[in-house]
């Protein structure tokens, strides 16, 4: 840590939402689903969250990893900060303990998968699996219900710091670009903001270098998790004052929403059986909740950024999708179980509700919620 104080982030910058976004229409009283989290807790063990499930019934074959327990610690996290900090409710500290003991010091990195009898399989997870935790460590440090809390993740962020220079993917770097920024809403370090403001004009780079007027994007497929790239130069745009930055993500958000949108306004979701490639093969199933999840917190984000409400009425209308609003009109979100699904599929509903699932359901319900009490 150094002595600068943490980062203020500016006003909102007031830049028009782009017009090829479809309308949609103002949430102010609509029905937004209480929080259960029953599905969260039965897929928890003493060791942290389960990857899989088996329809709703956790699967232990399959074990854990770290990138749901990033994500559940993000859960409780946002959790802690609606209603209060309650460990036996939503067990936040036993989701960074998973994420404490990944770290491996003879690699300098995480570890990702572990076996159902604790054993880990691999000795340096993914690129995204290293990234994806520092967006949880980075949100811990601005969010957490105690100094304990978030000097431990300060102190994993700092571990881990010398490794992250390895990471080559894209998504990778805007994981790390928005965690990096909501810790630096926190506490300063100065090397942090260095590499948060490295990468961010890397991927303001790559965007400029790859982009065209027809095909606003980073590469020549759009795969998943998509809006986290948009969201990562608005965030960094907002913290750098580089308005270049915030232009970019809002046109490639824009682009994003409108080539996800069908017909009668609903959200049409990029598939993962193909993908949508630049001669404008879009594939249709395999739909999953990670890239609804990704819209919401970046339309939250365009919201937040760019001062113009009519991203937030745009992440309601990605919302929808969990409750369905998608093109087989059914509800990924299970009441019975307070699972999500897994995919929509060509055939109906993935009948699984794993980790990645009821993650990017709930996360999304609670940045709303949040929203929603003002």
């Amino acid at each position: 840590m150094d002595g600068a104080p943490p980062e203020v982030p500016p006003p909102p910058h007031v830049i028009p939402t782009p017009d090829v976004i479809p309308t949609a229409p103002e949430p102010a009283r609509r029905v937004l689903p209480r929080i259960d989290l029953r599905h969260l807790q039965r897929m928890t063990d003493d060791t942290g969250m389960f990857q899989h499930s088996l329809f709703a019934v956790p699967d232990r074959n399959h074990g854990y990893c770290i990138d749901d327990n990033a994500r559940a610690l993000i859960a409780g996290l946002l959790h802690a900060k609606l209603y209060g900090y309650d460990e036996d409710t939503l067990p936040l500290m036993r989701y960074l303990t998973f994420l404490t003991y990944a770290y491996n010091d003879d690699t300098g990195s995480f570890r990702n998968f572990m076996s159902f009898d604790r054993r880990w399989l691999e000795q340096e997870g993914s690129h995204d699996s290293q990234a994806r935790t520092m967006w949880a460590l980075g949100l811990t440090v601005k969010l957490a219900p105690n100094d304990a809390v978030r000097d431990l993740a300060t102190h994993l962020i700092e571990k881990a710091l010398p490794g992250l220079e390895k990471l080559a993917y894209i998504r990778s770097w805007a994981f790390l670009v928005i965690g990096f920024s909501a810790m630096l809403e926190a506490r300063a370090h100065h090397r942090v903001r260095e590499l948060r403001d490295d990468r961010a004009r890397w991927l303001l780079d790559s965007f400029n270098r790859a982009a065209s007027d027809d095909w606003p994007w980073w590469e020549n497929v759009v795969t998943y998790a998509n809006a986290k790239l948009p969201q990562a130069l608005l965030v960094a745009g907002a913290a750098m004052n580089n308005d270049a930055m915030i232009d970019a993500g809002c046109r490639a958000l824009s682009w994003l929403l409108k080539v996800q949108t069908a017909a009668d306004g609903h959200l049409s979701i990029i598939g993962n059986a193909g993908w949508l490639t630049r001669d404008g093969q879009k594939a249709d199933f395999a739909q999953q909740p990670i890239e609804a999840h990704a819209m919401v917190e970046g339309c939250l984000t365009a919201a937040r950024v760019t001062g113009d409400r009519r991203w937030i009425n745009h992440a309601w209308r990605c919302f929808d999708w969990f409750l369905g609003k998608n093109d087989l009109n059914l509800s990924l979100y299970n009441q019975q179980t307070g699972g999500c699904h897994d995919g929509l599929e060509s055939y109906g509903l993935n009948q699984n509700q794993g980790a990645e699932s009821i993650l990017g359901y709930l996360i999304s319900a609670l940045e709303l919620h949040a929203v929603r009490n003002g």
